[in-house]
């Protein structure tokens, strides 16, 4: 009976070994299982990164030449002519030349270089003097139609000449706005040079370089015939150089006189004749002064 026990105790402990051995083992085998698997696992990434490195595709990095682009010029080459050709033949021409060789531009050529399809080259025009004299073909010197009048153009003889000469009266024509009868009338000399000399040395500081209203619109005289007051308006001549310019000045009339028969008086007078009309008739008031009396108020 006891032997019986011994024998029953003895093989539970062998079969307890065993488990504890097939345990044991099978946990070796799972691990040995996970090594493998974790290596396998590393051998597929790195086999992979291998491939995708192998398969990366590769770009080819852009060169660029060392051609420097040709300078501007004007000029043309000679091949160019001023026919002009179809637009499906003009983009096959195109299409054939290398685009190495520059066409319309050139380094060599200068700017000042005729093209052939540049049109005649002209002179550089001269500018003209404000004080510039008459044109070629125009002498300085006019016929005296006038004996207070001086040989050149737009210029009267002195205050100290013409008493000498007892030229005393100043004549000239009008005519009426209203019953248009032609007439002439006459200014003293000295007695209105006296008073338009007395107005200008009073008021020049004021006027600025400018002809003052009543000089801009002038009170007429009036009519004999129709005794219109404010009517008779002076005849100035379509000829510029026959103008009876001291007559217009005696009378106050220069305000007259359209803006470019003014501006004639100050060309040949040698002054200033751009601007606005009363600028220069405020010139011409004072450059007739200053003919008759060289040595008065009369500068600018």
């Amino acid at each position: 009976m006891k032997n019986q026990q011994d024998l029953g105790g003895h093989n539970q402990e062998t079969s307890t070994k065993r488990k504890h051995s097939s345990n044991s083992n099978n946990s070796q085998d799972l691990e040995e299982f996970k090594i493998q698997n974790e290596m396998q696992d590393e051998d597929e990434d790195e086999f992979g990164l291998a491939l995708s490195l192998s398969f990366r595709p590769t770009y080819k990095k852009k060169t660029t030449s060392n051609t420097t682009k040709p300078q501007l010029s004007l000029s043309l080459p000679p091949s160019v002519t001023s026919t002009l050709l179809p637009l499906s033949t003009s983009h096959a021409l195109l299409a054939d030349i290398p685009l190495t060789e520059p066409l319309l531009y050139t380094t060599t050529a200068s700017v000042n270089q005729e093209s052939p399809l540049a049109g005649p080259s002209r002179g550089r025009r001269k500018r003209r003097n404000p004080s510039q004299g008459p044109r070629e073909g125009k002498g300085e010197t006019v016929p005296v139609l006038y004996s207070w009048a001086m040989d050149r153009r737009a210029t009267v003889r002195s205050l100290e000449y013409l008493l000498s000469r007892k030229i005393e009266t100043i004549t000239g024509l009008v005519q009426c706005k209203r019953c248009e009868k032609q007439y002439e009338i006459g200014f003293d000399l000295e007695a209105k040079f006296v008073e338009i000399g007395a107005f200008i040395s009073e008021n020049k500081s004021s006027m600025r370089d400018r002809a003052p209203s009543v000089w801009m619109n002038p009170a007429l005289p009036k009519c004999q015939f129709c005794e219109q007051e404010n009517s008779a308006k002076p005849v100035i001549a379509n000829k510029k150089r026959k103008i009876n310019w001291l007559f217009l000045l005696l009378g106050q009339m220069l305000g007259c006189c359209t803006l470019d028969q003014l501006k004639y008086f100050c060309k040949h007078t040698k002054n200033h004749r751009t601007g606005a009309k009363d600028r220069v008739l405020f010139l011409a008031y004072l450059g007739l002064c200053k003919q008759l009396d060289p040595n008065g108020p009369f500068d600018r």
